[in-house]
């Protein structure tokens, strides 16, 4: 197992390879979420449906910006405090970042339930597609604290050193979302209801990925995975719980 993060000791050259790959591929597959489901709602539901996914999924894409806002901003707070050597707001800084993206995706599937029909009137919802779009738009706002803190948090992950453990979280869940859609739309006949709960479950796979030998002490669902895996390797095991406990006496 890694002792350090490579960040600080391999190539660039090596680095640009080992990262930019499985970044590139993480991205590409959470961008299959969307496309699996109008795949199967189309065949399994109709052109009402899809129309339903497509007016909803502006609500998404909202909830991924936040997702990156969050993500990435802590993601380069958190390399520049390690590498000048300043350990103790590194951990703050991933402390925080957790604290946000769970206030904010609460906040924003809060918002969703209650202005649902508002919303997606004005991305466009018509009359005919308002029932599929309400249904799906529903149960995918449960999974927006999810979205925002897998996709926020894979970020803190390749910061960490490990852009290949980021991948597999965001793997799992698109793998997953493709099994059980066409499970719950053709087998259960849940509709777009079905789609959606495949898309809530895939999220929440992430949260619990498997054990690899890159990382095999992080086989731990995500939000603790930062609390007490992230910076493992870089800063002191020790203080790990020292760390998030002085923080959250803070707040």
């Amino acid at each position: 197992m890694q002792t350090e993060n490579p960040l600080g000791s391999r190539p660039l050259p090596q680095l640009l390879a080992s990262f930019a790959i499985p970044s590139i591929l993480a991205m590409l597959v959470s961008s299959l979420y969307n496309i699996v489901d109008q795949i199967f709602i189309g065949q399994g539901v109709g052109y009402l449906g899809n129309a339903a996914t497509n007016v909803a999924y502006p609500l998404s894409t909202i909830c991924l910006a936040i997702a990156l806002l969050i993500g990435v901003g802590s993601a380069a707070s958190f390399n520049l405090n390690l590498g000048a050597g300043r350990q103790e707001a590194a951990r703050r800084v991933v402390g925080s970042a957790v604290t946000m993206m769970v206030v904010l995706g609460l906040a924003y599937m809060v918002v969703l339930e209650l202005f649902a029909p508002q919303l997606l009137r004005l991305f466009g919802g018509t009359d005919s597609v308002m029932p599929y779009a309400l249904t799906y738009t529903r149960i995918t706002a449960v999974g927006m604290p999810l979205l925002i803190l897998t996709n926020a948090i894979s970020n803190l992950i390749r910061a960490d050193g490990s852009p290949r453990f980021s991948m597999v979280c965001m793997l799992l869940g698109a793998i997953i979302n493709t099994i059980l859609d066409p499970v719950f739309i053709f087998l259960c006949h849940w509709g777009v209801a079905g789609a959606a709960w495949a898309t809530v479950i895939g999220q929440a796979a992430r949260l619990n990925p498997p054990k690899n030998r890159e990382a095999p002490h992080r086989g731990l669902p995500v939000l603790f995975l930062c609390y007490s895996s992230l910076g493992a390797r870089a800063l002191l095991v020790r203080s790990r719980a020292r760390a998030a406990s002085s923080w959250l006496s803070r707040v």
